[in-house]
């Protein structure tokens, strides 16, 4: 039976990105939202474009205001005012100065900006109360991006942030990465769908729900291939065109040890490289990790059954997979945080402990509050509003309230 760290380390070493060349696609702009950027993108444009007003005020020539004060004003004839968007008209000579707005081109002749609360004006004139520093409040061209450089790297996801660069860039079309495809079925005999009438011993299958929208937010295309049942020839069929369509597969059920257990055999049958059989983790112990050689090494995750077990498997293994296959730059990188316990934490010591719970802001400090009630790998309702894995290594048996604990945050 594998350590977390080693199935992690395997399974990693597995997934191949997605290809430059091959797996990308453009868009337009406005379809960029949370999209893997493919290739390096450089702009024509210098940020900013032009010198430019950080400052409503006046501009000048620094040499005719150096010696400014309440007491002995400079006085200079306002020859122009300049708004944001307008081209200057002037070039500002000896004891000239032009009124100029935030973000208003500089007119020749000045170098400097003096904010308007340091100035009184009466007429045409404006005096100036006090010195300024050189150059103070002037934007200069390039002065953050010089044109022709690398602007944004590949591998990067598109946020509000990126997204409004490209578009002052003006960059409207893009090369990112095609999403990858993720093929999720469950299987057993006793599954129905959510829109089933439930018969006695049958249970809802909530496991491709859930899964389908964790895919989802991690970036990828789920598709849906339904419930399986425990039918040998059934189950290869449905594995066969999913390796064939997806660049993962994630089953759910039948990988422990029992009768109806067929997962493994099947993938064996269709010469799949099973590379993890077990994992010393709790919930989570039965984990079917395999790949295709033959099918452009296709990965195959058969989750265990329970839903607690099938979540804490997917954000632990499934999640940095995707992230990784993505073409994320930070590849399969999890978010673990240090915080507080709020609880008394317990586990046997045998296994890799994950305990479900939610992280609270409590007076600038972030606690761990461990989910109310049963925490059995068959329990969903106690999933409902967490965010957060408390994680217990191997030996560690208590957490005692107000004791720090690694936490993988969701």
């Amino acid at each position: 039976m594998l350590s977390v760290k080693d199935a992690e380390a395997i399974i990693l070493n597995l997934v191949q990105p997605l290809n430059e060349q091959r797996d990308t696609e453009i868009i337009d702009l406005w379809a960029a939202s949370d999209r893997i950027l493919a290739t390096p993108v450089t702009s024509s444009l210098d940020f900013p474009h032009w010198d430019n007003s950080a400052m409503d005020g006046y501009a000048v020539r620094y040499e005719d205001v150096q010696h400014s004060s309440s007491a002995q004003p400079t006085i200079l004839e306002v020859v122009e005012a300049i708004p944001a968007g307008y081209q200057p008209q002037s070039t500002i000579q000896p004891g000239q100065a032009a009124r100029i707005f935030t973000g208003a081109v500089m007119p020749a002749g000045a170098d400097t900006v003096i904010m308007q609360e340091k100035t009184h004006k009466e007429e045409n004139r404006v005096l100036i109360l006090d010195a300024p520093q050189p150059r103070q409040f002037v934007r200069h061209k390039a002065a953050f991006y010089q044109a022709g450089t690398q602007l944004l790297l590949p591998g990067i996801k598109l946020n509000a942030q990126n997204i409004a660069v490209l578009a002052a860039a003006q960059c409207p079309q893009l090369s990112v990465y095609r999403r990858p495809r993720v093929a999720i079925f469950s299987t057993g005999d006793e599954l129905v769908t959510a829109e089933q009438p439930l018969q006695l011993g049958q249970i809802v299958d909530s496991n491709q729900y859930a899964l389908a929208t964790l895919v989802k937010n991690s970036g990828a295309e789920p598709l849906l291939l339904g419930i399986v049942k425990d039918d040998p020839v059934a189950l290869q069929q449905v594995i066969t065109y999913a390796i064939a369509n997806a660049d993962i597969v994630i089953s759910s059920g039948g990988v422990s040890v029992g009768d109806y257990d067929y997962v493994d055999k099947i993938l064996e049958s269709l010469e799949a490289k099973i590379h993890i059989r077990a994992v010393a983790m709790k919930p989570g112990k039965p984990l079917t990790v395999a790949n295709f050689p033959t099918h452009n090494s296709v990965l195959y995750f058969g989750l265990p059954g329970n839903p607690g077990s099938a979540l804490v498997t997917f954000w632990r293994f499934v999640q940095p997979t995707i992230k990784k296959l993505s073409g994320l730059a930070e590849g399969g990188k999890l978010e673990f945080l240090r915080v507080r316990s709020h609880d008394e934490l317990r586990s046997n010591g045998k296994f890799e402990t994950y305990i479900w719970g939610c992280l609270h802001l409590i007076d600038g400090v972030y606690e761990f509050y461990q989910a109310s009630g049963s925490h059995s790998s068959g329990n969903l309702i106690n999933l409902a509003q967490t965010n957060a894995l408390a994680v217990l290594p191997v030996g560690k048996v208590l957490i005692s309230p107000g004791e720090e604990v690694l936490v993988l945050f969701f």
